[in-house]
């Protein structure tokens, strides 16, 4: 019978690990990389073109998904996965970082966050109970507690005050979790550590969430504009304040050599924007750096992006093309470097989690670094 959820660590390499959480709807290699799909879509890819990328599992972003097409209609079709035909694991986050993000629109109490809607004005409140309702009914596999990210140079009081509620929050959503008693026997639930980059304040946060208990913990509070110098501080020590047997997921990082670094301190799962929003805009991912395929040395450079790349637009299209698309605003240029960057991102995966295995980690990032950043 396939477990709820099972994290099995296979290879450690330093802090480096390499496991495989097991859901009902597949399982999950890590290291892992997610790609976001905010709005039920990974923009400019089909899912069967995700999955081909190398993904077990992507993310949906519950305050966009509860404003459009929202959660009630998403469940009366049948569930995010049905709506969107990915059959494979999707974790949502709780909505709290975009509620952050709206600081000119909300207003947070105790209870939660009353804010208003970037489309069309209408007021809602989000509260953890709220949150843990409408990850319910999208069908998520991996569901986030509700917990609010301040800005990491924030005061100090103020990011207190703000992790203390959060922690609150973390308790009420294990118990909303717990009383939708059908879904929380087929999907998890992660707790979020948050503190910014006070030591002291992760690891209050981190003790409050081992008292309430969680599937996998994440470290929130991190690639807000703190840099990654500080984030790689952070990192330094949050991890090892959680549980070794658990996944330790770091929300919303980043560029590939952030995920080695963070692959280094024992960070599991990852998710960003940053290889579909790059590739949209003409950046692409390789392992000699980043490429901005609009520069004119482009427009008549026959190869391909990347020769060892098998993405179909490495297999099949040259860099003269790919510059052409981009310059002209074709969707057809999007689509293609996403394509790409996601392979690319996923194939950084794949070769840290081979590297772990085979005890050969350190070299593998150093010489990682060396090429990738010149």
């Amino acid at each position: 019978m396939t477990p709820r959820f099972q994290f099995s660590i296979h290879a450690t390499d330093g802090k480096a690990r390499t496991g495989t959480i097991a859901m009902r709807r597949g399982e999950i290699r890590t290291p892992a990389f997610m790609p976001v799909g905010t709005a039920a879509t990974v923009k400019a890819m089909k899912p069967e073109g995700v999955r081909a990328s190398g993904a077990d599992i992507i993310l949906g972003n519950t305050y966009h998904l509860m404003l459009r097409p929202g959660a009630e209609r998403v469940a009366r079709l049948g569930g995010l996965h049905k709506f969107m035909n990915w059959d494979r694991p999707i974790l949502t986050d709780s909505g709290g970082y975009q509620v952050m993000s709206l600081s000119e629109l909300r207003k947070i109490t105790e209870e939660g966050v009353t804010f208003a809607s970037h489309i069309d004005g209408s007021r809602h409140l989000l509260t953890p109970e709220r949150s843990m309702e409408i990850q319910r009914l999208l069908g998520s596999d991996i569901v986030m507690a509700f917990d609010e990210c301040p800005r990491a140079d924030a005061p100090r009081d103020v990011i207190e005050k703000s992790m203390q509620m959060s922690m609150r929050w973390a308790q009420r959503s294990r118990a909303g979790f717990d009383a939708g008693e059908e879904h929380a026997e087929r999907s998890a639930l992660f707790g979020i550590q948050q503190g910014a980059l006070v030591e002291a304040l992760r690891r209050e946060s981190a003790d409050a969430l081992q008292n309430v208990g969680f599937d996998g913990y994440a470290i929130g509070g991190l690639a807000v504009g703190e840099g990654q110098e500080a984030m790689f501080g952070v990192l330094d020590f949050a991890p090892d304040m959680l549980p070794a047997d658990r996944p330790r997921y770091l929300m919303g990082v980043g560029k590939p050599d952030d995920l080695v670094g963070a692959v280094e301190r024992g960070i599991d799962m990852f998710d960003c924007v940053l290889p579909t929003r790059s590739g949209r805009n003409g950046q692409a991912f390789t392992w000699d750096g980043a490429v901005n395929i609009r520069n004119a040395r482009h427009a008549e450079d026959p190869v391909p992006l990347d020769e060892s790349c098998p993405c179909d637009a490495c297999r099949n299209y040259s860099r003269a093309y790919l510059h052409h698309l981009i310059k002209a605003g074709e969707i057809l240029g999007a689509m293609l470097l996403t394509e790409h960057n996601l392979t690319f991102y996923q194939g950084l995966m794949a070769g840290m989690r081979k590297a772990i295995a085979e005890q050969r980690f350190a070299s593998f990032a150093r010489d990682f670094r060396a090429r990738y950043l010149g």
